[in-house]
């Protein structure tokens, strides 16, 4: 097993443990439903709430080691806990609060990633969703993987029910527009 796929299974035992509900996303989730790539680290949703980051944040930093001196500040401020793993991967623990990331949690599917490694990761949809919201260039590359490789098989009113919400908070119209010629919905 690679060190990502030890890292995934030790943070995903550590949740367990405490009853946090969370899922896979990122690079991970790309290599299942989109076209596979490299990724540097895992990343993942826990869900925190509103009000509640700081408390996960330092039990989360009694067992793993931060990647940054101030990882406490920063979460807080960014709403990712940036720490390392015993066997020196990187992990990204984003803090979930709004009402997509709870339905994302919900709606996470069980994939076992390497003989007897089965952790919850997002739908396809949602990752299609949360690659939308960040924009960044390769996230909007990762979207083209999924979309090639998920094709028909997506929820398309999910996508955009989720989108028009998300891009309201984001106050970005231009989103939606992008995801629809991807998906060559009608305008």
């Amino acid at each position: 097993m690679n060190l990502l796929f030890e890292a995934a299974a030790d943070i995903g035992r550590f949740f367990d443990s405490k009853g946090w509900r969370y899922c896979i996303i990122g690079g991970l989730a790309v290599q299942r439903w989109g076209e596979p790539r490299t990724t540097q680290d895992v990343d993942l949703t826990l869900l925190t709430g509103f009000g509640n980051e700081e408390t996960f944040a330092r039990e989360i930093l009694t067992h793993y080691a931060p990647r940054i001196s101030t990882a406490l500040e920063f979460s807080l401020r960014s709403r990712v806990l940036l720490i390392t793993m015993p066997n020196g991967a990187a992990v990204d623990v984003a803090f979930g609060a709004l009402s997509f990331e709870e339905e994302m949690l919900a709606r996470a599917v069980n994939f076992e990633f390497a003989p007897g490694l089965i952790l919850p990761m997002c739908t396809a949809e949602d990752l299609l969703v949360s690659k939308a919201f960040a924009g960044r260039p390769h996230d909007w590359s990762d979207i083209e993987g999924i979309i090639k490789r998920q094709g028909k098989r997506l929820d398309h009113p999910y996508i955009f029910r989720q989108l028009e919400l998300l891009c309201a908070l984001k106050e970005d119209d231009e989103i939606i527009p992008r995801v629809k010629g991807l998906l060559k919905v009608k305008k």
